[in-house]
């Protein structure tokens, strides 16, 4: 495993997808119980017909864990031989992505109590960003006299430069001087006493941003509360997008916007 992850270091730089297709293959051999080089062809086809036809994965993620074999078995452990992958097939449904409507989303903020996490919340959808995308924002990402917002290494490290309303950078500097942190916009707030000088200190100290699973566990809550059930933190990012394209948007400028390569991923919400 440790091999497995020099390797994918030296085909890959996003961070993200090396941690992805090392948890794909962990989670086979975690699956087979026992040492990944031991692991024969017929095993790995009994895997996937597994979390095809059992756990009913999505085709995106069977083929994400497909990849991640292929790479293990094929190129680092050379069993070019293995013919298992090219039986392996998936075919996309043609789902179109979740949008809450514009008093949906009101109710959202609304319904979130706590600022550190409605902040983080109302800068997705008002900016369209991706979650990673948000929690990673320094100070040196805001332009607020220019009402520009800079998205540094976003998904296939592409920048990008989106519109910031005024309020909301009025409502960032109000929520950085809280705890003035002297790089991050949203640091860990950390366990311990919630009072607020408390908090703010830990804040302050943080060595690194809020885990994304802070923000996704509390959408499940709020969905859970409004009843709008297909609710995630990407839908506030696809809902962006969607009211765009309602109020006149250009779709060229919505892609810009959302940091797609190619125009076909933005179409999607002309369908919508």
């Amino acid at each position: 495993m440790r091999r497995f992850a020099e390797f994918l270091s030296l085909h890959y730089d996003a961070n993200r997808t090396r941690h992805a297709y090392y948890r794909q293959l962990r989670l086979i051999h975690e699956h087979l119980e026992c040492d990944p080089t031991l692991i024969t062809e017929a095993q790995l086809r009994d895997y996937f017909l597994f979390v095809k036809l059992k756990k009913r994965w999505r085709p995106k993620t069977i083929r994400q864990a497909a990849a991640a074999a292929r790479m293990f078995f094929v190129q680092l452990l050379e069993r070019p031989q293995w013919s298992v992958f090219s039986q392996i097939r998936t075919k996309d449904h043609d789902r179109l992505p979740a949008v809450l409507t514009r008093q949906q989303v009101i109710d959202l903020i609304h319904l979130i109590r706590l600022r550190r996490y409605r902040t983080p919340i109302k800068l997705i959808y008002a900016c369209g960003l991706r979650l990673s995308e948000c929690l990673a924002l320094t100070i040196h990402d805001i332009a607020g006299t220019e009402n520009k917002l800079f998205i540094r290494g976003g998904k296939g490290h592409r920048d990008r430069v989106v519109p910031l309303p005024a309020t909301l950078y009025q409502e960032l500097r109000s929520y950085w001087s809280f705890h003035r942190h002297p790089l991050l916009i949203f640091p860990n707030v950390g366990r311990g006493d919630n009072n607020p000088a408390a908090l703010a200190v830990r804040m302050h100290n943080a060595t690194g941003p809020m885990p994304c699973s802070s923000l996704q566990r509390l959408m499940i809550l709020a969905r859970n509360q409004l009843n709008i059930p297909a609710a995630s933190i990407h839908t506030l990012r696809h809902s962006f997008a969607t009211h765009l394209l309602e109020a006149g948007a250009h779709l060229h400028t919505i892609q810009k916007l959302l940091g797609h390569q190619q125009i076909n991923t933005t179409m999607i919400y002309l369908h919508v």
